[in-house]
């Protein structure tokens, strides 16, 4: 006599004010991320548009929304991250950065009298997931909407994680039409529980994108195509 197939559960179908959704804000006060072109760091152009979002996908009618900014030092504040979305039961995690590139790619120039480093060689977002998360397929499919969202908004991603001058910063191309790649060792998308991705959501290193970057409308466009693609995502789910 054979046992029966064990079949997985099904997910219980999508209710946008039941879903609860984490907008992490990538670093924190005491560890703050890139510096951009014009010496601002990262966790404020994190911070500022992980709120953005959150009152978007709010008003859209994701009333579970949270926005989680951390506390801490590098490692142990990744941890703390994924033990607050693990505490939490968390539908998605979506973690919220901003770009630079790797050292020896940067250039000097002086910006209001200081010293100040760029590099316009690459620009656009990009976004990651890992194969080591439970729920890949699901941060995948997520992953590519939002990047169909942004890309019919003009904008484009950043080409050079596939590149071998990326070095150790070097990641495999999961979708080369949006810009989706695999990050399988990054600790907030392998080891949360729910569906989980990274977003880069522009280059702060790269003069130009840091200005548009720090616009409104940039913000609100970035804010209104991740609320269109988890609408859409929760329906299919």
């Amino acid at each position: 006599m054979t046992r029966a197939a064990i079949k997985p559960p099904v997910p219980a179908p999508c209710d946008p004010r039941k879903f609860r959704i984490i907008l992490d804000v990538g670093h924190t006060s005491e560890s703050q991320g890139a510096t951009s072109a014009r010496n601002d760091v990262e966790f404020g152009f994190n911070l500022q548009l992980a709120k953005l979002i959150g009152e978007r996908l709010k008003s859209a009618g994701f009333a579970a929304t949270r926005v989680l900014v951390t506390d801490g030092k590098a490692r142990a504040s990744l941890l703390k991250r994924v033990g607050t979305a693990n505490a939490a039961h968390a539908d998605f995690f979506l973690s919220i950065h901003h770009d630079s590139v790797p050292d020896k790619m940067l250039e000097a120039w002086e910006f209001d009298g200081a010293k100040s480093y760029f590099s316009d060689r690459f620009s656009g977002h990009s976004l990651f997931v890992s194969e080591r998360n439970p729920h890949f397929a699901a941060s995948l499919a997520f992953a590519r909407l939002l990047g169909r969202e942004l890309k019919e908004q003009g904008l484009h991603y950043a080409t050079q994680y596939s590149l071998p001058l990326m070095g150790r910063y070097r990641h495999p191309l999961l979708d080369k039409d949006v810009g989706v790649y695999r990050y399988d060792s990054l600790v907030v998308l392998s080891q949360t529980r729910s569906a989980a991705a990274l977003l880069e959501a522009g280059s702060i290193i790269n003069r130009d994108e840091e200005m548009a970057m720090n616009s409104p409308e940039r913000r609100e466009l970035i804010a209104a195509a991740v609320t269109r693609a988890m609408r859409t995502y929760c329906e299919q789910r």
